[in-house]
């Protein structure tokens, strides 16, 4: 069976950001409570930005260095998210041409709650290992903002964020193994039953994932004889907060290996907390959850990595409310720390404008005019006062400008 893996990253983390600890303190949360989030920042979008805007911004990441022919190489186009903007036009559609990816290139949309972007890399791979052209390659995008429920312990952890995957048949960054391990059932942990409602029971949504890792793993090891404590080198979970994939990481070890609760805080610092290293700064970005955490435990194995290493193996769990999860696991490639680099996550969170709440506040009611089955909105930079200039003008990020008769048109900002 043909070789797949991802073969470079990009990260769109939007324009501005929230100290979250400013957040729970304006709200009145239980500050004890509060830091069992593991949160510190959290992405927020602007009204200029939409899930379009930030898919392309995070695949133009990739595609701006890709030669002409590699760029011509991608036969398939898949975006995954949660946040969608029609019941029939994929956005897709809006990528495809903003990224200018030739026109013999598959597009399409997924939507699964959080699990979507493992759906669509899954999807992207088995197309990918049965195809005819040695050469495809795929784009997964993953790309949510997150409609806050405030006053809650959610809304700190609600973030906006777009994850690009660029899969072939060479990859520098992750090879992705089989088999792989599922579980899933109907449940009503948490859902978006209208374009401005995220809503569910946090408790039954907890327990239902802590359900799923366990069910996905006894999948994966049914297949494979992985032992959880010393199969993986590395871990990354999906991560709507830190504490949940803690949490999980903590059951894991006690149901598997009945280890002391020393020696799991241990495990946990070392396989596990590299992966929130962004996840923390970014908030849970849905989809691409456990793609951003991939991303924050690949850098940390790289750097433990010495020559002549075999690769280090990560095991990835994806979860995705209603439900359905997975287990599986990739090879960390020798190139995955240049791979990484180029990608440069770290300027591209540092790199947003920091909010007051007022601020804060304002965007709240200001971005629900581009929300979902919009008919006509022009985008008013002069509405958004000094922010646009300070954290937009001259950024050369892709922005939403109008959307006329229900078509959205976007520029460059």
């Amino acid at each position: 069976m043909r070789r797949v893996g991802i073969d470079a990253v990009g990260v769109y983390a939007g324009r501005a950001m929230l100290d979250v600890s400013v957040l729970a303190m304006a709200r009145g949360l239980d500050m004890a409570r509060f830091q069992n989030l593991l949160m510190r920042r959290k992405s927020v979008a602007l009204p200029v930005e939409d899930p379009v805007s930030f898919a392309v911004n995070a695949g133009k990441v990739i595609v701006d260095q890709l030669p002409k022919a590699e760029r011509e190489s991608i036969r398939h186009l898949v975006v995954a998210t949660e946040s969608g903007i029609d019941f029939g036009k994929a956005m897709s559609s809006y990528v495809q041409h903003y990224l200018g990816l030739s026109r013999n290139c598959r597009t399409f949309e997924v939507k699964h709650a959080c699990f979507g972007g493992t759906a669509a890399l899954q999807a992207a791979a088995a197309t990918l290992r049965c195809s005819t052209r040695p050469d495809a390659r795929a784009l997964v995008i993953t790309t949510d903002v997150a409609r806050p429920i405030p006053h809650t312990y959610a809304e700190p952890s609600q973030g906006a964020a777009a994850i690009a995957l660029l899969l072939g048949p060479e990859p520098r960054l992750l090879e992705l193994e089989l088999p792989t391990g599922s579980y899933g059932f109907e449940v009503m942990d948490s859902c978006r039953p209208s374009p401005d409602i995220e809503t569910g029971d946090p408790d039954l949504s907890l327990l239902t994932y802590l359900d799923c890792i366990r069910g996905a793993f006894a999948d994966y090891q049914r297949e494979t004889g992985a032992d959880f404590a010393t199969h993986f080198d590395g871990l990354a979970f999906h991560t709507p907060f830190g504490g949940m994939a803690k949490g999980a990481h903590r059951s894991m070890m006690r149901d598997q290996k009945r280890l002391p609760p020393a020696a799991i805080e241990a495990d946990f610092e070392r396989r596990l907390r590299p992966s929130l290293t962004y996840c923390s700064e970014v908030g849970n970005v849905y989809s691409g959850s456990v793609m951003l955490a991939a991303c924050g435990a690949i850098e940390a194995l790289t750097t433990r990595r010495e020559a002549g290493d075999s690769p280090p193996r990560l095991g990835l769990f994806s979860y995705g409310s209603g439900c359905c999860s997975e287990f599986y696991s990739g090879l960390v490639m020798e190139r995955a720390a240049a791979t990484l680099a180029e990608a440069r996550i770290p300027q591209a969170i540092a790199g947003r404008h920091a909010l007051s709440m007022p601020d804060y506040e304002r965007l709240l009611g200001l971005n629900r005019k581009a929300m979902f089955g919009v008919q006509d909105m022009v985008a008013d930079p002069e509405e958004i006062g000094p922010l646009y200039r300070d954290a937009v003008a001259g950024s050369g990020v892709l922005v939403l400008r109008r959307i006329e008769r229900f078509h959205r048109q976007y520029d460059w900002a």
